[in-house]
């Protein structure tokens, strides 16, 4: 992607008078599925922190402030062109008010928890409107004094895991930026979300386009679904419903995964993958195993800095038939 050339100023000038810009191909994958009325909270990035002690909520509200003046896309809504396209609209900034929720008052400590819970996740969970942009939502319950829970929202069309980090470290400087009474020190951001999206869109046409397109129909024909053995009945109607299981893998076994990585130049990534393969291999006995995988998608340095929606999900083909 190195070969096309990539800055703001193209955009402007290319996009100057049109009513917004381009979505990228990750958001409109997202919006199309918003179009058919999804369980939308499936595509929400919600964050629950529990902060302890003297705060500032003030500084909090311009922090977030200077956040979303800092990144378009945390002001952005989507809404249909005159085409009929979907368009990404940015709005200008404006201050963050962080509501209150006062949950002091419960006397009995143990259904004031279970109230924050509750509210937490009410809040982490509720909905967004693309249309009406505010694609970030904050919401502040104090517990006691001394005791907040700082409940925060995104929806994937403008984050993704990589934005949180961003999100986070920039946050914490805005916020001790604002309680000291100085300037934050931050990097000039060399481009905004929206110059990805219209960039992208420049570049993913044509040949370039057809060559894409053609590698993956090569790769993927012949493909079938795989059926394990432990999978329940799919319902009639999609529900979303789902869980995770989370587990340790010992330090040793952690320290051999890793030496097996470096003799074979690759990632540990790839040598976790490589052992689920044989092991999904073992248990439907095919030799022809796909796997769906999300990738960063940031591989640019302009991009590195943005809070934004680049995954993608590719299917990463295995083939055991040689038992390798």
């Amino acid at each position: 992607m190195t070969s096309h050339h990539f800055n703001a100023e193209s955009r402007r000038s290319a996009h100057a008078t049109e009513d917004g810009f381009p979505l990228s191909f990750a958001q409109q994958r997202l919006w199309f599925l918003s179009q058919l009325g999804l369980n939308q909270q499936e595509y929400l990035v919600p964050r629950v922190v529990r902060v302890r002690g003297e705060f500032d909520a003030a500084a909090l509200e311009a922090a977030f402030s200077g956040l979303v003046a800092r990144h378009e896309v945390l002001r952005t809504r989507f809404v249909i062109g005159a085409g009929g396209e979907p368009l990404q609209v940015v709005d200008e900034p404006g201050p963050v008010r962080i509501p209150l929720i006062d949950l002091s008052g419960v006397v009995d400590l143990e259904a004031r928890e279970a109230q924050v819970r509750a509210t937490a996740d009410t809040e982490a969970l509720r909905p967004f409107d693309l249309t009406a942009g505010a694609l970030l939502r904050v919401r502040l319950i104090r517990v006691s004094q001394e005791d907040h829970v700082l409940v925060l929202a995104m929806h994937h069309i403008v984050s993704d895991g990589w934005s949180i980090g961003v999100l986070t470290r920039e946050l914490g400087e805005l916020y001790a930026a604002a309680v000291q009474g100085r300037d934050a020190k931050l990097p000039e951001l060399p481009v905004q979300y929206a110059d990805f999206a219209v960039w992208q869109r420049q570049w993913l046409q044509g040949d370039v386009l057809e060559d894409q397109l053609g590698y993956w129909r090569e790769q993927l024909t012949g493909l079938e679904p795989l059926e394990l053995p432990t999978d329940h009945p799919r319902p009639a109607e999609r529900t979303g419903n789902g869980a995770s299981l989370h587990f340790d893998l010992s330090p040793d076994l952690t320290a051999n995964l890793r030496a097996v990585a470096a003799d074979t130049g690759t990632s540990l990534y790839m040598v976790l993958l490589a052992a689920f393969n044989v092991l999904l291999g073992t248990y439907t006995r095919r030799d022809d195993i796909a796997v769906g995988t999300p990738i960063a998608g940031r591989n640019r340095a302009e991009i590195e800095g943005l809070i934004g929606f680049f995954v993608n999900t590719l299917v990463i083909r295995g083939d055991l038939s040689t038992n390798p």
